[in-house]
């Protein structure tokens, strides 16, 4: 039987009486690949800063495993597990791709640790790893202001990756991307599942039917259904909310 891996248990937030989440559950388990999906304005992103602490709730739980985190601060969370990766790429772009890699695998916030003082094998090791993972092997010293979009975007999960989280954010990962670089991406993703857990906002509607195993729909901050993407695809009201059609 899989084990629980993020458990959100009535999530709410008000913003003077304005409740951009309101009321939210949902429980996704260990290696499960669950997309959010919803409309622009429907909850998503603040969903997402409440899950990491960016953003602090007004009443409900979450729970990484069975630790109640709820509104810790960002960095106790991201050392407990749970890492997140924005739409919109930060990377450091006077270094090289490889660099990047070894500057986030950095256990030590030290200024020598940071210079490569003491990165050992199995350290060199991980980032080879993570290289190939990402597929930027072969870009591994280019200085990575000159990636394209979509390698910026690799690189960018690439950094996460090294801090090794269980659970894994994404927010619009294929935004942006070329159809190519969306399939690359896409690939990438699938390899993610094995080991980790991953929630994902994702627009594109291809990419969310050939990856979830699991679709949770919010509309005006609210969970109207989730399912398996067979599932959501023939509920009506999923349809009429957020697809256009209207119900039978």
């Amino acid at each position: 039987m899989a084990q629980t891996a993020l458990t959100i248990d009535g999530l709410s937030v008000d913003f003077e009486g304005f409740k951009a989440v309101n009321q939210v559950s949902m429980v996704i388990e260990e290696g499960e690949l669950r997309v959010l999906l919803g409309a622009n304005g429907a909850g998503k992103t603040t969903l997402m800063d409440l899950i990491t602490g960016k953003t602090k709730s007004t009443s409900g739980r979450v729970f990484l495993h069975d630790t109640d985190i709820t509104n810790w601060e960002e960095h106790k969370i991201a050392r407990a597990g749970l890492g997140r990766k924005f739409q919109i790429p930060s990377v450091f772009k006077e270094l090289t791709v490889r660099r990047n890699l070894e500057v986030a695998s950095c256990k030590n916030p030290g200024v020598f640790a940071n210079l490569g003082f003491g990165f050992g094998a199995s350290a060199k090791q991980n980032v080879d790893e993570v290289l190939e993972l990402i597929g930027l092997a072969e870009e591994a010293h280019r200085i990575a202001a000159y990636l394209s979009h979509g390698q910026t975007q690799w690189l960018e999960l690439g950094l996460l990756i090294t801090q090794n989280p269980k659970i894994i954010l994404l927010d619009e990962p294929t935004a942006g991307m070329s159809h190519a670089e969306t399939e690359r991406a896409v690939a990438l993703i699938r390899r993610l599942t094995e080991g980790r857990t991953l929630l994902i906002v994702e627009h594109d509607m291809s990419v969310v039917f050939g990856l979830a195993d699991r679709i949770s729909v919010l509309v005006y901050g609210q969970i109207i259904a989730s399912g398996t993407p067979e599932e959501i695809r023939g509920n009506p009201r999923v349809r009429e909310a957020y697809l256009g059609e209207e119900a039978a």
